[in-house]
C-alpha cells in the first residue's frame, strides 16, 4: 500500500496509526537510543533517556514490542537479565529518526527565536487592541 494518495481513508488511517506509535516523544527516544547504541538493558535505557519514568519506559517498550519494532530477550539467569534491541523493521526507523534528531539540533535555536518573535508580536497586538483580542479569544 502506498501512502502517496491521502484521499483514500485507508492511507490516512495507516499514517495516523503509525505516527501515533512512533511519533510520541518516548518512542522516538527509545528507537534512537537503541539505534545508536545497539542492544541495551532497561536501566541503561532509563539512564540514557532523561526524564522518562520507569512506568512510561515500560509502556513504551511494551508498545514498540507489540508493533514489531523492538525485541525483548530474557536470559535465564539469577537475577534475570532482560535486553532490548531493534528488530529488522525497527532498524529501518533508525535513519529517519537520526535525521530528525540532526534536524532538531540544527534548527532548535532558530525555532526558539521564531517563537520569541511570534510571542512578542502577539503580546504587542494584545496590548494595542485588548478589546478585539479578548473578543477573539472567547
Amino acid at each position: 500500500m502506498s501512502l502517496h494518495d491521502t484521499s483514500k481513508s485507508v492511507n490516512c488511517h495507516a499514517m495516523s496509526d503509525v505516527l501515533n506509535r512512533i511519533g510520541d516523544k518516548w518512542s522516538v527516544m527509545v528507537v534512537g537510543m537503541l539505534g545508536r547504541n545497539g542492544t541495551l538493558r532497561f536501566n541503561e535505557l532509563k539512564r540514557m533517556i532523561n526524564g522518562v519514568s520507569q512506568r512510561m519506559l515500560t509502556l513504551t517498550l511494551r508498545n514498540l514490542e507489540r508493533d514489531g519494532l523492538v525485541t525483548r530477550t530474557i536470559y535465564p539467569e539469577v537475577p534475570p537479565r532482560v535486553e532490548y534491541g531493534l528488530t529488522e523493521m525497527g532498524k529501518t526507523l533508525d535513519g529517519p529518526i537520526s535525521k530528525l534528531w540532526d534536524w532538531s539540533s540544527e534548527h532548535h535555536t532558530a525555532i526558539i527565536e521564531a517563537r520569541s518573535v511570534y510571542d512578542a508580536r502577539a503580546t504587542a497586538v494584545a496590548a494595542a487592541e485588548p478589546r478585539k483580542v479578548a473578543y477573539a479569544q472567547g
